[in-house]
């Protein structure tokens, strides 16, 4: 999580610091109450419903994210970012990747 907020941050060039710092936190706290564009919001959700229940995505989702200005290309590259990040979570899932010293530990 620190090294994807460390990402986030510094593509929030647009951002004073202490502005990305916020934006940030708010996310690893819950993207739901951080302040996000309607697209960002579109897209959060997307991503949680393809992770979570993937079986359930339906042409409706698409046609949501169209309606806030994502071209099919776009979503198309959306998809790939969220499965290759599903992916590689379930790789060092499988393996034990040694955590970040703040995560909590894997139950046993």
């Amino acid at each position: 999580m620190l090294a994807h907020a460390e990402d986030l941050r510094s593509e929030l060039r647009h951002l004073d610091q202490a502005a990305a710092a916020r934006l940030t936190a708010a996310l690893g706290a819950d993207w739901r109450t951080a302040e996000l564009s309607a697209v960002d919001r579109g897209l959060c959700a997307y991503a949680v419903k393809l992770t979570r229940t993937p079986a359930q995505m339906e042409e409706r989702d698409l046609v949501e994210l169209r309606a806030l200005g994502l071209s099919d290309a776009g979503i198309h590259d959306a998809i790939q970012v969220i499965a290759y990040f599903n992916y590689i979570n379930r790789v060092a899932d499988a393996v034990h990747v040694d955590l970040e010293a703040e995560m909590a530990p894997y139950p046993r």
